[in-house]
């Protein structure tokens, strides 16, 4: 039998990302953030669940990645002149 995949709503992923819930609701509306919306037809309100799987690559696309490493700048010689 398949499990279901975890459904989070806006609030906890905010509890769990520290961030507000406007927050999640702005990553869901501007797509980086795929959601689906449960709410019923004709509803005021959406009533949004992020799958788990998503939520992981989501924070996977964001992750702060290094940069290359500076190169360090040698170290003039006093005893060489240059002239350009």
């Amino acid at each position: 039998m398949i499990a279901p995949a975890e459904l989070l709503t806006p609030p906890m992923i905010a509890r769990k990302l520290h961030v507000s819930r406007d927050k999640v609701l702005t990553w869901i509306r501007s797509g980086e953030l795929p959601a689906s919306d449960l709410a019923t037809p004709g509803s005021k309100r959406p009533r949004y669940r992020i799958d788990a799987a998503d939520l992981r690559a989501f924070l996977l696309r964001r992750q702060v990645q290094a940069g290359p490493k500076p190169t360090r700048r040698r170290r003039k010689d006093p005893q060489v002149r240059e002239f350009f």
